[in-house]
């Protein structure tokens, strides 16, 4: 299937390694120039490297800063003038009670998790809306629906990140711009395959131990394994396209069946 990709310019937020990269990797592959965003130009310019060894004619742009900050945000908008899809991608977690997190935490996550796709969303929709075509993406959490207990900051930030992406969805009336949420599941990304690893060792395979992993932590996704990061990534590169042009204003789940709710 042709997604008419080729030659469209993106922006993906904290593409170094997990699920961004791999975006990165499939639009890559689509044909699209892509520009790889991080603080560390070093990790930046090595993710670049990695994605060429297996797409060597592919167009990939390193775009170095800070999204956390207005000024990392400021370079990014003088360093990538003009996009056709945004992917608002980057963002941090951690595990902490409630009653430990302190407001410098809560500030920190909202600068990182909120504030980074707004003043990128604010900047780069005004243009698409010009020309009257584009795309942004917002990758959510499933902790958005089912409060995370473990990390209530992070599955706050996730929650209001969903009523940001609708209300700059109803901007977009009558275009051809849409504005969408994805709510993936627990994935296997390098992290998360670390983690699982410290637990189980190397004795079985990663993928038994993921199964494992979700067995032991009564996990409700009916795939009952962590989902792959190229699952996800597929599905964005579709939103990605003037195929999706139908999806607009959406909070679409990618759990793998893990929320129960039918709403």
């Amino acid at each position: 299937m042709d997604l008419g990709l080729s030659g469209k310019t993106v922006l993906i937020t904290g593409s170094t390694l997990g699920l961004g990269k791999m975006i990165a990797k499939i639009l890559v592959r689509e044909g699209a120039i892509v520009y790889i965003n991080g603080r560390d130009g070093d990790r930046v310019n090595s993710a670049i490297q990695d994605i060429q060894k297996e797409f060597p004619k592919g167009d990939i742009r390193p775009a170095v800063a800070d999204l956390g900050s207005e000024e990392g945000c400021k370079v990014i908008r003088l360093t990538v003038p003009k996009i056709d899809i945004l992917i608002n991608n980057m963002g941090i977690f951690e595990a902490k009670p409630l009653l430990e997190i302190q407001d410098e935490d809560w500030y920190r996550f909202f600068n990182v998790n909120i504030m980074s796709g707004i003043r990128l969303s604010r900047h780069y929709l005004k243009k698409m809306l010009e020309q009257n075509s584009g795309r942004i993406i917002f990758i959510g959490s499933g902790a958005a629906l089912l409060p995370s207990i473990e990390m209530p900051h992070y599955s706050a930030t996730k929650t209001m990140q969903l009523s940001i992406s609708r209300n700059l969805a109803e901007l977009t009336r009558g275009t051809n711009v849409t504005v969408n949420t994805v709510l993936p599941g627990l994935m296997m990304t390098e992290l998360v395959e670390n983690m699982i690893r410290s637990v189980y060792g190397n004795e079985i395979s990663i993928a038994d131990a993921g199964k494992k992993f979700m067995a032991d932590n009564g996990h409700s996704s009916l795939l009952e394994r962590p989902i792959e990061t190229q699952e996800i990534a597929e599905f964005i590169a579709f939103l990605s396209s003037w195929r999706s042009s139908a999806i607009n204003g959406a909070a679409l789940r990618a759990d793998g069946g893990g929320i129960k709710n039918i709403f």
